[in-house]
């Protein structure tokens, strides 16, 4: 993949296929460091990490708390790519836009019922035995509860499980952020409620603004803060006025999270959040989105920059990561190849075919778009006694 400079000479596939393989490397290299602090990072690894690395306990991560059983490192992807590839599934089964219903009619068979390599258990698996309980709770709710899968999502802990995986629905409605936020609320009804699912509606219309001829990561901020409601959009405000002051990610860790802190429920301790944590409120905003905006405007939209930022801030890194890498790779910045190399051999994934298949679907939908555009059009002409202009 070439590198295009701000989104402007980047084709639909190559926007696609940057965003795919740049969400699953951001977020193979958060994985092994997830959960810790910027120092501890710092400490374990000598330095900020710089690239792939191993497992925080070495060859102990089989049984050591609080990672065991996953092998986390290693150019491992872990469940926001196992998630994301599933949804392409979906659209490559449905080939139209989704909703909650498809959610429970596709996504969940998929999670419950065929075995697929698992990098984090080195072993095939159901996806199902990889995700956590906040994931599970689709099955739980919409397999076992049979509930409206419009509203299967209200109960969960409020997180960012369903934003993390909702890029492919921004790149399906590239350079339509508005549509992109819609879909991804339909669809994240059925995993999530308050600023849960608004965060996944966001971070689409981001992904979807990142597609656009010429855009930047002012103008996708911008298309963010254009849709985004109550505590995500002050989040998302407050961070990125941040990141604007900074050019280099060492100088943000710190001042990021004091900028995301009094939005973020979870607390300080992230292994240990409070009583108050990830629970719905209109005042709140999940971290995770708003740092990887943050981190793209710091990085001024490059791939590498954004990603170790997002990286080494530690907490929710791999999530973070997979957000921004998703960003930076759909404005057009080069994923580097040695990373995605690697990733892609350790996982044993195919991390191009997921682009390949959502470009075509892309395609498909957009011609059925169209086709429905001009029905409108025409029996609206027919309504008013206007001329059809379409």
């Amino acid at each position: 993949m070439t590198p295009k400079g701000e989104g402007t000479g980047s084709t639909l596939d190559e926007r696609i296929a940057g965003a795919l393989v740049g969400a699953a490397v951001g977020d193979a290299l958060g994985g092994p460091v997830e959960g810790y602090s910027p120092e501890q990072i710092t400490e374990r690894h000598g330095g900020r990490v710089h690239g792939i690395v191993g497992p925080w306990n070495g060859d102990d991560w089989r049984t050591a708390r609080p990672i065991a059983p996953y092998h986390k490192g290693d150019g491992h992807v872990t469940d926001d790519t196992l998630m994301t590839h599933a949804l392409v599934r979906v659209y490559a089964t449905v080939r139209d836009h989704l909703d909650a219903y498809a959610v429970a009619e596709h996504l969940v068979p998929d999670l419950m019922g065929t075995p697929r390599w698992i990098p984090e258990l080195e072993a095939e698996a159901l996806p199902l035995q990889r995700i956590f309980l906040a994931e599970k709770w689709l099955v739980a709710r919409l397999h076992y509860g049979h509930v409206d899968p419009r509203e299967a999502g209200t109960g969960n802990i409020v997180n960012c499980g369903a934003a993390m995986y909702m890029a492919p629905v921004g790149l399906v409605n590239a350079a339509n952020p508005a549509r992109a936020y819609a879909e991804a609320l339909d669809i994240a009804g059925a995993h999530q409620s308050s600023y849960g699912r608004e965060a996944a509606g966001v971070f689409a219309a981001g992904v979807a603004a990142a597609c656009a001829p010429g855009a930047t990561p002012d103008s996708v901020v911008a298309a963010c803060l254009a849709l985004a409601k109550d505590g995500t959009r002050s989040a998302i405000e407050a961070v990125c006025e941040v990141a604007a002051r900074h050019t280099d990610f060492e100088s943000a860790l710190v001042p990021l999270r004091e900028a995301v802190a009094p939005y973020d429920t979870v607390g300080p301790d992230y292994r240990s959040p409070s009583l108050g944590a990830r629970r719905p409120s209109r005042l709140h905003s999940i971290e995770e989105l708003p740092l990887a905006l943050g981190m793209l405007v710091v990085a001024a939209g490059d791939y590498r920059h954004a990603v170790l930022g997002s990286v080494n801030y530690g907490r929710d890194c791999d999530s973070i990561a997979t957000m921004s890498g998703a960003l930076a790779g759909a404005l057009g910045s080069e994923v580097p190849h040695d990373w995605a190399k690697t990733v892609a051999e350790s996982s044993r994934l195919d991390l191009n075919a997921p682009a390949r298949t959502l470009t075509e679907v892309t395609g498909e939908i957009f011609e059925r778009d169209a086709r429905r555009h001009r029905a409108h059009a025409s029996a609206y002409a027919a309504l008013t006694g206007t001329p059809c202009s379409d």
